[in-house]
């Protein structure tokens, strides 16, 4: 039974905020009472206190320490570069009952690899595997299957029904400890029932919360030419797994109700794999089960661009590089693409151009998502609409954080240098509101304007 929502009235944050909008401290053009979230938006803002600032009275780590909202709810190792020494993160380096089988801070730092004993704690030192992080974006279109929700990698980070609840319930036991013992009560505590609803609800919140509808009209060549190819099942095949670019199973194929898929794709058998090229031990990853069964779930890929390395180890660093694997001896030797050959009479096989196009419409359709994530967060602060998942005064920053990121995206791709141009007009309007104490919010409308510019040059009206 969930426990009873927070009563909004005497909710600190708001009126922390209160106060700061009433003193000037927020940039705000006149005083004015902040926005009341509905109780919806209240039970998503105490998830997100949770999620980001409580420690379950472990060793400091928070759920915010993997999942960052600043990098897409996820780490690499070009983030976890920017961090100070005495980060939480790093739990492992300083703190003497946690040096050893925790965490590999080699790996860690170098590969953005986190120690998972999905398998249980009955071998430290030899029954582990090493994974990336996987955001946390779009998670009601793309965890649920016909077999049961899909968290994580395949869902074995989730111990019991593999539910979001169950996830956070496995990460404060996994990550939080404060020593190898995991005693609960002793270690940790374990989440209430009342703030796994808060957390659920707070992710269940976070990103896109629909489908796409493919195809888009495109206007970029390059990207639109790669739609084409990701949806030809003759040629690119992506569709079949990732329809309409997302986690789930072409319905046509798998049936109406198959939602997210495991498959064996053979990412295990590639050489020269990064982990394995260092000294450190990394056993080989069994996948979903216990016993596993060698597969992992489909992940999103309208947030690939930007959310990178990818595959559950790490092993590959670029979008391109990433779309290029389906064409190696791992992927079409793999379960999963005999399956594709018993299914279309062929395996995969793209030019360096086709592989570069399927990757350009990756990062377009990633680029879109990011201008509409900040286009929703300008209006939630220029229309002082509430979201229970941001803090009001870290929209405008969140907002800049988007528009970073369709910049990455498009020019690491060498594509829309005109809409890149807009995004970062966008970009510095952004950093003046932020700086602005009298015309912040009217700041804001203007780079709502320059990021609606922005989808123009992308993509034709609809």
């Amino acid at each position: 039974m969930k426990m009873q929502r927070p009563a909004i009235p005497g909710h600190p944050r708001l009126l922390a905020v209160l106060i700061l909008a009433c003193t000037g401290l927020m940039g705000l053009s006149t005083c004015k009472p902040p926005p009341i979230p509905s109780p919806d938006d209240a039970l998503i803002a105490r998830g997100r206190d949770l999620f980001f600032e409580e420690t379950f009275d472990g060793n400091g780590r928070t759920c915010g320490s993997c999942h960052p909202a600043a990098n897409n709810f996820t780490i690499d190792p070009a983030f976890i570069a920017t961090l100070p020494d005495g980060d939480p993160l790093f739990v492992a380096e300083f703190n003497p009952d946690l040096e050893e089988n925790v965490e590999n801070p080699t790996l860690m730092r170098e590969l953005g690899l986190i120690v998972e004993n999905q398998d249980g704690f009955g071998d430290l030192e030899n029954d582990f595997n090493m994974r990336g992080v996987p955001h946390t974006l779009g998670l009601p279109i793309s965890i649920e299957s016909r077999d049961g929700p899909r968290t994580g990698w395949s869902g074995d980070g989730a111990p019991g029904d593999g539910s979001l609840r169950s996830f956070a319930t496995g990460a404060v036991v996994q990550h939080f400890t404060k020593t190898l013992g995991r005693v609960p009560g002793v270690d940790f505590r374990l989440p209430t029932d009342e703030e796994l609803d808060a957390m659920e609800a707070f992710q269940l919140s976070l990103g896109r919360q629909e489908e796409l509808s493919l195809p888009l009209p495109l206007k970029g060549t390059i990207a639109a030419r790669g739609q084409e190819i990701f949806g030809d099942v003759t040629l690119g095949k992506c569709s079949a797994c990732h329809s309409n670019a997302g986690a789930n199973g072409d319905p046509n194929i798998f049936g109406a109700d198959a939602g997210n898929l495991n498959f064996n794709t053979g990412v295990e058998d590639l050489p020269d794999q990064p982990a394995d090229l260092t000294d450190e031990l990394v056993p080989p990853d069994d996948g979903f089960g216990t016993p596993g069964n060698g597969e992992f779930n489909t992940p999103s890929l309208v947030e690939a661009a930007d959310t990178g390395p990818f595959f559950h180890n790490n092993s590959v660093e670029t979008i391109e590089g990433a779309v290029a694997f389906y064409n190696g001896d791992a992927f079409n030797n793999s379960p999963a693409g005999q399956l594709l050959v018993g299914a279309t009479g062929s395996g995969i096989n793209l030019d360096a151009t086709q592989v570069v196009e399927v990757a350009a419409f990756l990062r377009a359709i990633n680029a879109l998502e990011n201008i509409r994530q900040g286009i929703e967060l300008l209006d939630s602060f220029a229309s002082r609409k509430f979201l229970g998942n941001e803090k009001f005064d870290q929209l405008l920053a969140r907002a800049g954080q988007e528009t970073d990121d369709g910049i990455e995206v498009l020019t690491a791709g060498g594509l829309h240098p005109l809409a890149v141009a807009q995004l970062r007009k966008a970009r510095r309007l952004i950093q003046e509101a932020m700086e602005s104490r009298s015309s912040s919010e009217t700041l804001a409308r203007q780079a709502i304007g320059k990021l609606e510019n922005t989808r123009d040059d992308l993509i034709e009206s609809q």
